[in-house]
């Protein structure tokens, strides 16, 4: 079946992205200040390479990436970071089946949705604009009124489909000489 109402959502990236990244600098500056916190370089290392990053991403990655750019960032302080961006709205945490919690830029990003390969985790974003009309239909019927939504599929992806058919045509083979 043809879906011609599917529009994915590979990057979507500001046409001024450093116009954006000080905009979110000035947000994240405003909540440490608000919350009494210090603004430490540490922090908006974090901050940066989470907006110069175009994925989903993990914790420990992000790590990872940072200490290889030779940020001297601790394990916990990416933790602690995530947690504060999560809370000013400007990263958002998923919990994608049992995995980890992984983690998106969120602003200045359009509402999407997400269908996550079982096998290989794999996260592809998209947008159909029926599904705003779900929302608004079932707020209606239901008298709610609709402030957010997560919708996440659950699949297998086309390069994990064929690893299969090709680890089965292998077992088939594979019985056909013993017997």
């Amino acid at each position: 079946m043809r879906v011609t109402a599917l529009f994915l959502l590979l990057h979507v990236i500001s046409p001024d992205v450093k116009e954006q990244f000080n905009e979110v600098k000035n947000i994240f500056s405003a909540y440490l200040e608000k919350k009494d916190l210090r603004k430490t370089v540490e922090r908006f290392a974090i901050l940066d390479e989470i907006y110069s990053r175009h994925d989903h991403f993990e914790a420990d990655s992000l790590y990872h990436d940072l200490n290889k750019k030779a940020h001297n960032v601790s394990r916990a302080t990416v933790y602690n970071t995530l947690e504060l961006l999560v809370q000013c709205d400007l990263v958002k945490k998923h919990q994608f089946g049992k995995n980890l919690a992984q983690y998106e830029k969120s602003y200045g990003h359009k509402q999407h949705d997400h269908i996550i390969c079982v096998d290989c985790k794999k996260v592809v974003e998209f947008c159909d604009p029926r599904i705003q009309q779900i929302k608004s239909m079932m707020g209606e019927l239901l008298n709610f009124k609709i402030t957010h939504h997560s919708l996440n599929m659950y699949g297998i992806c086309g390069n994990c489909q064929k690893k299969r058919e090709m680890e089965a045509a292998g077992k088939n083979v594979i019985e056909k000489q013993t017997v």
